[in-house]
């Protein structure tokens, strides 16, 4: 009898047994519509990491809306500048668009490389010293090239002495809308590695000190800027110097820019300095 009361409360409890819960929705039950309109409004970065979530934000991460509204408004402008025809395949979804105008690409002889801002989907373009105007840069008694790791071009112009400094550039590139600040980058003195120590001789670096040097900047739709400077850095040390912004409000029409940095008070020598590129970063 003990083992038939046994059985039966064994029913009784399987009978009156709560049913099992169905699981909460989490967010792999989204629908892929609603994710892909969440990285909308997402910047590149977070759009690659929530990519990795589930299988939703994967496919939603695919979409070519979510990556069209990341690209410039001129990105069609931006490819026929930076690619030839047979460099570029018009059968790229979006998201590969993107990534391939993200990376730094070469142009015009190698002496630039541009690319997009994966943060802001604005230009970047990186001018060489190759690239650039620059008094009396083929006279060896004054300048001479200096190859370098610590370039992206693998070589700078270095000055060693000279009375009138002057260089000089220009570009063209249809820049997406936006603000954009043009840069020196430029080093005192000439580093090199002595027993695998970097190093940097300023035996040459003289004269900045005493007069200021001027940086300016002009576009083809008439803005103007104008800074000076004394370059009293440390030697050693790259340091950006700010020539000036522009603001691109028409991205179809490309802008042209033209820049120099001068010194050319001739009641004194100046000498001991390495001009690596002009940069043009969005602001």
């Amino acid at each position: 009898m003990g083992s038939g009361l046994s059985s039966f409360l064994m029913i009784c409890n399987s009978t009156t047994s709560a049913p099992p819960l169905s699981p909460e929705p989490g967010l792999g039950d989204l629908p892929e519509s609603v994710v892909a309109y969440i990285l909308l409004h997402l910047n590149p970065q977070q759009i690659c990491r929530l990519a990795s979530l589930n299988r939703a934000f994967h496919h939603a991460s695919l979409a070519e809306f979510v990556w069209e509204s990341k690209l410039p408004n001129n990105y069609d402008l931006f490819i026929s500048r930076v690619f030839d025809d047979n460099k570029f395949c018009d059968c790229l979804c979006k998201r590969d668009v993107y990534a391939k105008l993200s990376s730094p690409t070469f142009i015009d002889g190698g002496t630039k490389r541009v690319w997009l801002d994966k943060g802001t989907g604005k230009a970047c373009v990186l001018i060489s010293s190759n690239g650039l105007a620059i008094t009396g840069i083929d006279d060896r008694r004054y300048w001479s090239w200096i190859s370098t790791e610590e370039s992206r071009f693998s070589s700078v112009a270095y000055l060693q002495q000279i009375w009138w400094f002057e260089v000089d550039g220009e570009v063209e590139f249809p820049f997406p809308c936006g603000t954009y600040t043009l840069y020196f980058r430029l080093q005192l003195g000439r580093s090199g590695r002595r027993f695998g120590r970097r190093v940097c001789n300023s035996e040459h670096v003289h004269g900045w000190d005493i007069k200021p040097v001027k940086f300016q900047l002009s576009t083809s739709d008439g803005q103007k800027a104008i800074s000076q400077c004394y370059l009293s850095s440390e030697p050693g040390k790259w340091n950006l110097y700010r020539a000036g912004d522009f603001v691109v409000e028409d991205s179809k029409v490309p802008m042209k820019l033209k820049f120099s940095m001068t010194q050319i008070d001739c009641t004194h020598t100046k000498g001991g300095l390495c001009v690596d590129t002009v940069v043009i970063l969005p602001k």
